[in-house]
């Protein structure tokens, strides 16, 4: 006698509205660091290289904590393991708001990092309960709202930080995250596991990962000031990096159960979304820093000397479209394919980055500018998400996005300390602002990194199958 499995329950909107407003949530709370670290600085009594270290936290232990969440995920099924990992995001937001200093805060932010794993565990449980292509709207909707999430913490954490306090900046959206869970886990139907393997944790995996990750971040924040005062360090920095990178290969190569699977990063459609995902993202967060910096700065000529609240009018355009950018790009990808989208998503945002180069002299320029900024990169990271979830087998989707994922905090890490470094040698002697050039050069950079990935864009498919 043979036995019918009962298909999966369907989920309706009121549990991806659910998955949703957690994706909200998570990314405010994952944004609110950045744009308000020197006034953590200031009020935590912090100097640069403290600074630094603050700012990297949260997005090494989002890369590290993503392809495990995944994993877990496809092995335990994505509902379970998302409110679990939940409740360690909730507790490090408590921390981090209650933090009387910097030891505290960086306990808290550790903790944190582990909310950019809910984003596969969510297109686990939607792939499950929705057919193909409403799963690549839903799923285009869940990483839309994940952006705007993280636009819209970094336009409210300066004013709350600035009229409430800093506790307050991490509260509010944890606070938020906690409902939201709730609501995830009262909506949500439970999904069934999909792989049957027991391996643990790959932990050499994780240390080596860890080490490369830190290691990397560390060349990209420091690496002009060492090659000016100690290239010997600089020098040694790089071969260690490399180092760390061979043996993290060969241990991945040899793990029963990796922690990034090396032979799914290698197929062609995979590699190419990572890539492009990591340069589109490099070009968007380098704009986010170049923009907010130039319109707080008061140069002889150039900047707008305003403060956070204002900064944050001007970055709410951007967040409408940032928003609006997951369906949108779901949608496109659904009827077009990957490749129409991410061709059309490179070339705005490659042209608006060389605009803001040339036309900077009215804030508005620069408020047109990010809009499409963040306009082109919600759509290529979107349909680069939607296309690899929905594209792999069932019993790899949280592995599979975890990897697009993993490569997008990354960009966005990197882009954003690039920007600092360019702003920060471009900085005379004897000023606290910038030179108008270095602002230039950073849009042109930008500008050239993204169009450069015209040259993977015109290689992929019309459709994708990873």
């Amino acid at each position: 006698m043979t036995t019918t499995l009962a298909p999966p329950v369907r989920i309706g909107r009121a549990a991806v509205g659910a998955l949703g407003m957690l994706a909200v949530a998570s990314g405010a709370l994952e944004s609110v660091v950045q744009p308000t670290v020197p006034l953590l600085q200031r009020e935590l009594d912090m100097g640069p290289a403290e600074g630094a270290l603050l700012s990297i936290l949260l997005p090494i232990t989002g890369a590290l904590v993503t392809p495990l969440a995944g994993r877990f995920g496809d092995r335990y099924g994505g509902k379970r393991v998302l409110i679990r990992l939940m409740i360690v995001v909730c507790v490090g937001g408590m921390v981090s708001a209650l933090a009387p200093g910097l030891p505290v805060l960086l306990v808290g932010q550790v903790l944190q990092g582990a909310m950019v794993g809910a984003l596969p565990l969510s297109f686990i449980v939607v792939r499950k309960h929705l057919s193909a292509g409403e799963s690549k709207v839903a799923i285009g909707v869940v990483s839309g709202l994940f952006v705007g999430g993280g636009m819209l913490g970094t336009l409210l954490a300066g004013p709350v930080a600035e009229q409430l306090s800093r506790h307050w900046m991490f509260a509010l959206p944890t606070i938020a995250v906690i409902v939201a869970t709730l609501l995830v886990n009262w909506l949500v139907p439970k999904d069934s596991a999909d792989r049957s393997d027991d391996a643990g944790v790959d932990w050499p995996g994780l240390v080596l990962l860890s080490g490369v990750l830190i290691t990397f971040m560390l060349v990209i924040n420091f690496a002009l000031d060492l090659a000016a005062s100690q290239p010997l360090v600089l020098c040694g920095l790089v071969v260690l990096l490399a180092a760390l990178v061979v043996g993290w290969i060969a241990v991945e190569r040899r793990a029963a159960s990796p922690m990034i699977d090396l032979r799914m990063l290698a197929r062609p459609m995979m590699w190419k979304s990572s890539v492009l995902t990591f340069m589109i993202c490099v070009g968007a967060s380098m704009s986010i820093f170049l923009v907010t910096q130039l319109w707080s700065a008061s140069g002889d000529g150039y900047g707008f000397g305003v403060g956070a609240t204002e900064i944050g009018i001007f970055l709410l355009p951007g967040t409408v479209v940032a928003t609006l950018a997951g369906p949108l790009g779901g949608g496109w990808e659904r009827r077009s394919g990957s490749r129409a989208v991410a061709t059309a998503g490179v070339v705005m945002m490659a042209g608006a980055l060389i605009a803001m180069a040339l036309v900077h002299s009215q804030a508005w320029h620069l408020v047109v500018g990010k809009a499409l900024v963040a306009l082109a990169n919600g759509l290529v990271v979107t349909a680069m998400t939607t296309s690899i979830a929905t594209s792999a087998a069932s019993n790899e989707t949280g592995v599979a996005t975890s990897l697009i994922l993993v490569t997008r905090v990354l960009g966005m890490a990197s882009g954003g300390m690039f920007g600092g470094v360019l702003l920060a040698a471009g900085t005379p002697a004897g000023s606290k602002v910038a030179a108008e050039s270095s602002y230039i050069t950073g849009f042109v950079i930008a500008g050239v990194v993204t169009a450069l990935a015209l040259l993977v864009t015109r290689t992929m498919h019309k459709g994708v199958k990873a």
